[in-house]
């Protein structure tokens, strides 16, 4: 493999964390304006309310080291993985031995899946309903997958997920996939507690950043404690780079360790290194995306209730609701006019997963929604 043959100091101006990133500080709402929707054959524009993605895209900070990343586009990105890896280190308070960096995070649950399951390392545990990637990963990597259902309150149900274990990993995504729901933080807490080491606790945090409810916390301060754990985090949500393709798992060394192996070498582009780099480094992007997420959000749930649907508490970029009816109809319905919903979760068959976009794009939506249900 080639060695990059600039200086780390050097690549880290490149990223954009130098003086012309510092100087060219556009406001966030330029990120607003870009368009975020496709368009169908007819000339119509599709509203994309399907994958959880954040319309804003990458800050303009983020934006910038990409262009500045373009001298290092002929070189390996061990420098660039290097610079981040610190950085991350640095945010969550551990050592630089403690992150795996990813073509995203669900190269992340990918390698959970083909280190900690299969016929000779233990089955997967997850919950029904959940995020599905990792369950099919497992299931290619030969190992029994036991689907656990969420409780009425639409968290882990944890005590069962735990009695079905035996080694193997067990999966918590929280918040979670497609419910928007969180799992209490004390009862989190307790389950890793008392998880034997043996079994494996994978804890997806992607949505991590719009949580706030005093009932939910990281679970990346008991890594420490808990050579079992791993969390995964993604740079796809709250840093809108779903596209570039970019993230981590937090876990005690010798932990990373068994799971190198089985990782791509220099899965994650320069391009996403770069963006990610600028990302953290960017002390706005995180406040804003929550807002314009959360009074988009509320702005939906409110029009939503005054139609009598019920909604289960959100804690992500997306909401999960009740159709009164079956939701296949209703997303095929949607779809002709031009508006795209998330897709059916057989555990929930009558509920509709739905990401939060621009006020216009939820605006679009509703105008479409009501006359699907008329």
């Amino acid at each position: 493999m080639n060695t990059l043959s600039i200086s780390r100091r050097k690549f880290a101006h490149l990223l954009g964390v130098g003086a012309a990133a510092a100087i060219v500080r556009p406001r966030f709402s330029v990120a607003t304006e870009r368009p975020t929707v496709k368009t169908a054959p007819t000339g119509s524009v599709v509203v994309r309310l399907s994958a959880n993605e954040n319309p804003y895209g990458p800050s303009p900070q983020a934006h910038a080291a990409m262009n500045n990343s373009f001298d290092a586009c002929c070189r390996y990105p061990d420098e660039a993985n290097d610079v981040l890896i610190e950085k991350i280190a640095k945010i969550n308070g551990v050592n630089r031995e403690q992150i795996v960096i990813g073509d995203g995070s669900s190269e992340i649950l990918k390698l959970c899946a083909e280190t900690f399951t299969g016929p000779t390392q233990g089955k997967l545990i997850a919950a029904d309903p959940t995020f599905e990637a990792i369950l099919d990963y497992s299931k290619a990597n030969g190992a029994e997958v036991a689907k656990v259902p969420l409780t009425g309150s639409f968290a882990h149900d944890l005590g069962k997920m735990g009695s079905a274990a035996q080694k193997g990993l067990i999966y918590v995504c929280n918040p979670n996939n497609p419910t928007a729901s969180i799992t209490p933080k004390n009862d989190l807490r307790d389950f890793i507690s008392k998880t034997p080491r043996e079994t494996m606790i994978l804890v997806d945090e992607a949505y991590f950043h719009y949580a706030d409810s005093p009932d939910y916390e990281s679970v990346i301060p008991l890594v420490k404690d808990h050579p079992n754990l791993i969390v995964a985090r993604t740079f796809s949500k709250i840093y809108g780079m779903a596209g570039l393709r970019c993230g981590y798992g937090v876990a005690q060394p010798e932990t990373i360790k068994r799971m190198h192996p089985f990782q791509m070498w220099d899965s994650v582009n320069i391009m996403a290194l770069a963006a990610a780099s600028a990302s953290l480094d960017n002390a706005d992007q995180i406040g804003n995306g929550r807002k314009l997420n959360s009074e988009a959000k509320s702005f939906t749930t409110s029009e939503l209730d005054k139609m009598g649907y019920k909604l289960i508490p959100s804690q992500a970029n997306f909401i999960m609701f009740d159709c009164k009816r079956p939701v296949v109809p209703i997303i095929k319905a949607m779809k002709e006019r031009n508006v795209q919903v998330g897709r059916l979760f057989p555990a929930l068959p009558n509920h509709m997963r739905l990401t939060i976009g621009k006020h216009s794009e939820m605006e679009s939506f509703l105008a479409a929604f009501k006359q699907v249900m008329a």
